[in-house]
């Protein structure tokens, strides 16, 4: 027999059925959810969601995506534009535009029927926000539910905007629903990331199908049939489906199945049983559907087809009462993609060039604005046509681009190179020599985040023969750019290789471009000297361009490295020349903010450095550069943050920007926060565990960085410290006193507190470093104290190494540490206070010692430094000390951390002038906060303001 339909009742998932209308239900309380489905292939995912769908077609509005198996040549977006036409068929195009807002502009990437857009307007982000926010507001009116199936053949692009949607719902009457195939995603698939950040951030809620066991497959073919099965019959059909649902009912839809001889010996077989039963022209009309994909729609299948229309409908709708393939729409669709697959695979070698050349040829014919050039180039490429295949690459390649799929835009580049030597005068069909298509496929890769591929093909272009003189130098330098992001060594080597290529009065800009980057790179490696010469140079060449931009670059690589060896005012007055020159231009102002929020974080100017840097990830993600500048710039803002206080938006933002995948040495600055927060918090083995993992990719990092090789320093000594391994700690603390170290104040002076913390520990656990550790320790910080915040670090650093023994046990010295700690990092505030509270105790004063310990506590767990509030828990319980006495009410009058800050400067004489020159504000604003803190002080003048907080504290 033939059975012509599956089993009217679905067989052994009433558990998973179930699941998924309780997502729905908790969706209809406006708690938005997702799921996702995985299992083999043929398990029934499809059938499950056709059951689930049923149910709620009467409350919901159903919208569904297809991923189309297109292999490495995959369209971007093509789920989620067939989602959007799915609503605008249903509410119209204009009310789709009209719910998009804003955004409507940047659906024009993904609808190309919804107008043309400005094409410096939309951006990877607005596209992002425009597809969350249209059904975002779509479920606002009706209960929505959103249907992608067939994750393992999706595109990055669409990818990253089911992850967008994942993260950004929190609200509306809204379900999406996900389904892949679970063997076909290998080790490396790009879905292993979608779905390991899927799991790690509980966006959505997994369904695994498994196998029929004997009694459900039982169940089925007796649902198929309407007759009770045999025991031999559900034997063979078991032993030969291993219980997978859509081969029980090939199995059962075979002529004469009932004994075990007549069942088909190979999975190839059983797929195409049925299809070879059919007359030959439904076989015929079969196989040129199967050239088209998964879901040919009908003007392009009818386009194919070569045979009458009369034919082409008579076999159509046969193959459809055979249950082979379903209509969805205006497409065709087949029952299963395994059959497609097999009666793909299944064409002559002519067929399979006939029926692609004939789908690319009607794709090529059709509306240019509506064109699919990824799908074009899928099929000259099965119909193996290299010329046309690469042209249709190259154009893809910059459609993708252009649409910010990167990952698409860098497959089509490769393709294009693969096809490069079979291709008559591929120069010419590019519009482009090889080197510059295998420069563009690099940056491709680099935006896409495959830092080694962009490397290894930057390479291979720099190596082109017929690169050379300028156009090789620049191929140089977008290596080095690689390099860097991806924390390797090598780009100073790179950009003097470039510079030879570019000598001075042949192309001014070029040569200040690639001087720029040199003096960035030796800014970061700490050889301020060398930075500031290179800068000024390449100031100097811009300025004689008439280069703004340039210029504006290298005032601001000057100006920081400048503040770094000493000159404050110097630099100063670079970083606002450098300011000034970058308005109106989108890269410099970005570079500007990277390095000025990270020079005012440094000196303490928390508010500020957090305000720029804000402004600049704004800006970075309206460019499309969110996933590398923007995470600069984010894990610039994220300490501030931390610093200031403001600990659970730091921690948001870090974790945002670590699902972005950022390049390698962005990657391992955010994680460089996340393991100090981890630790500082609390979690002791986690930052331990953490820093295991990431530590090969940090070290590599510092290995280029100065500035990364002190941050280094400080995070491991304190892990170390925190586990109680002193001598480990010691031994990464002084690193600050080893040749390989450069100076740069901004990170010198944290790590010097650090080292004097370590050693009065190690004093207090009798163990004896070298005699002249402490004087080598002053000596780094003697020659910093022009740093602004120099002061209070000083203040901690004396504190730690106070006392007779040099154990850090003297109260006076902790107290005056506490009067600068206001201009240090908030988690310092509450271990300054838990540290003088220990020193109380060594000094007899237990009452007071509770007190302050008590506040230090509290002050810790109130900030999320559970650090602070463990230590001084455990210190407290040692000493037999209560802590759960009375708690101090807050005072409306305390001062604010910038008074604190300009209270201690006052305390240390400086006059409002000098104050606001260490503090980057007007000395009329000094004139406001010194007014503030006198009142708050109820002092009558400067001098008795400072020794009531002296007295204070």
């Amino acid at each position: 027999m033939q059975s012509s339909q599956a089993s009217r009742t679905m067989i052994g998932r009433e558990e998973e059925l179930r699941a998924l209308a309780e997502s729905y239900g908790l969706a209809l309380q406006s708690k938005p959810q997702a799921v996702v489905v995985a299992g083999e292939a043929g398990l029934g995912k499809t059938r499950l969601l056709r059951e689930f769908l049923h149910g709620t077609a009467a409350s919901a509005r159903v919208l569904s995506g297809q991923c189309v198996d297109l292999g490495p040549l995959a369209a971007p977006y093509a789920p989620i534009a067939a989602v959007l036409r799915s609503l605008a068929s249903e509410i119209g195009l204009a009310e789709l535009l009209d719910l998009a807002g804003p955004g409507r502009d940047a659906l024009a990437l993904l609808l190309p029927e919804a107008g043309t857009a400005e094409p410096a307007l939309p951006t990877a982000n607005l596209v992002l926000e425009a597809v969350s926010t249209v059904l975002e507001r779509a479920a606002e009116s009706l209960p929505t539910v959103v249907v992608v199936e067939d994750l393992h053949w999706a595109d990055e692009s669409s990818l990253a905007v089911l992850g967008f949607i994942l993260r950004a719902f929190d609200g509306g009457q809204f379900m999406l629903v996900m389904t892949y195939r679970s063997d076909d995603v290998h080790r490396g698939h790009p879905l292993r990331a979608f779905l390991a950040e899927v799991e790690r951030g509980r966006y959505a809620k997994n369904i695994q199908l498994g196998r029929l066991d004997r009694d459900q497959v039982r169940q089925q073919v007796e649902a198929i049939t309407g007759a009770p099965a045999s025991y031999e019959l559900v034997e063979n059909v078991l032993s030969r489906s291993d219980g997978i649902p859509f081969f029980v009912e090939e199995l059962v839809g075979v002529d004469g199945c009932a004994t075990a001889t007549e069942l088909p010996s190979s999975l190839r077989d059983l797929l195409l049983a049925r299809y070879e039963r059919m007359d030959e022209p439904v076989q015929y009309f079969l196989r040129v559907i199967a050239a088209g994909g998964t879901c040919v729609p009908h003007l392009l299948a009818e386009s194919a087809f070569d045979r009458t229309l009369d034919d082409f409908e008579a076999s159509a709708r046969l193959a459809q009462q055979a249950n082979l393939i379903g209509i969805d729409g205006d497409s065709y669709t087949f029952r299963h993609a395994l059959l497609r697959e097999a009666i793909h695979a299944d064409l002559l070698p002519g067929e399979r060039t006939r029926f692609h050349t004939r789908y690319a040829q009607a794709l090529e014919s059709g509306d240019p604005a509506l064109r699919d050039t990824a799908a074009v180039a899928y099929h000259w490429d099965a119909a193996n046509v290299p010329d046309k295949t690469f042209k249709a690459s190259v154009t893809a390649m910059g459609e993708a681009w252009r649409s910010f799929a990167y990952t698409t835009s860098a497959r089509m580049g490769e393709r294009a190179l693969e096809l490069w030597d079979s291709v008559d005068r591929p120069e010419q069909a590019a519009g482009m020599p090889r080197y510059r298509l295998m420069g563009r496929t690099a940056e491709a890769h680099n935006l896409a985040g495959d830092g080694e591929r962009s490397l290894a093909v930057i390479r291979l272009a720099a190596g082109e023969p017929a690169a050379t003189g300028h156009a090789r130098a620049r191929l140089l330098a977008d290596q080095a750019r690689y390099l860097g992001f991806n924390a390797k060594a090598g780009s100073e080597e790179l950009l003097l290789q470039a510079l030879e290529l570019v000598p001075p009065d042949t192309d001014d800009n070029l040569r200040a471009r690639l001087l720029n980057w040199l003096a960035a790179r030796y800014m970061l490696a700490g050889t301020l000297d060398e930075a500031i010469a290179v800068a000024t140079e390449a100031l100097n060449l811009a300025t004689a361009a008439g280069n703004d931009e340039e210029r504006s670059v290298a005032a601001n690589l000057r100006g920081v490295s400048r503040i770094n060896a000493g000159d404050v005012a110097g630099g100063r007055e670079d970083l606002e020349s450098a300011e000034g020159l970058a308005e109106g231009k989108a890269q410099a102002l970005l570079r500007f903010r990277v390095n000025y929020s990270d020079t005012l974080n440094l000196l303490g100017l928390y508010n500020e450095s957090i305000e720029v840097a804000e402004a600049g990830i704004a800006r970075a993600r309206q460019l499309g550069v969110e996933r590398t500048t923007g995470a600069l710039l984010s894990s610039n803002a994220v300490e501030p943050l931390f610093a200031r206080g403001d600990w659970s938006r730091a921690a948001a933002l870090l974790e945002r920007n670590l699902q972005l995948s950022p390049p390698s040495s962005f990657h391992a600055y955010l994680m460089r926060s996340k393991i100090w927060s981890t630790l500082w918090g609390g979690d002791i083995v986690g930052a331990d565990t953490l820093f295991r993992r990431w530590q090969p990719l940090l070290r590599e990092l510092a290995r280029v960085e100065m500035q990364s090789r002190l941050h280094l320093a400080i995070l491991s000594a304190e892990l170390a410290w925190a586990q109680g391994e002193l001598d480990h700690a010691w031994q990464e603390a002084s690193f600050i006193l080893s040749p390989a170290f450069r100076p740069l104040p901004g990170y010198d002076l944290p790590l010097l507190a650090v080292a004097a913390r370590v050693l009065a520990a190690l004093r207090r656990a009798r163990v004896q470093g070298p005699a002249d550790d402490e004087r080598r320790l002053r000596a780094v910080l003697t020659r910093d104290s022009f740093w602004p915040t120099h002061r209070a670090w000083q203040a901690l650093h004396d504190a730690e190494l106070g006392g007779t023994q040099g154990t850090g046990d003297d109260p006076a010295e902790w107290n005056r540490a506490g009067v600068h700690a206001a201009a240090l990092p908030a988690h310092l505030r509450h271990y300054i206070g838990l540290r003088t509270g220990q020193a109380q105790l060594a000094a007899g004063h237990r009452t007071e010692a509770a007190a302050t310990l008590r506040a230090a506590v509290d002050g810790g767990n109130a900030l999320g430094a559970h650090l602070v509030a463990k230590l001084g828990g455990d210190f407290a319980a040692q000493a037999g000390l209560a802590l759960d006495g009375p708690r101090q009410r807050p005072n409306d009058d305390e001062l604010t951390g910038r008074e604190r800050q300009v209270l201690a400067l006052v305390a240390d004489g400086l006059s409002n002038r000098e104050i606001g020159e260490r503090l980057f504000i007007s000395g009329k604003t000094v004139s406001v906060h010194v007014s503030a803190i006198m009142r708050k002080l109820g002092a009558s003048s400067r001098t008795e303001a400072a020794s009531r907080a002296l007295k204070r504290n």
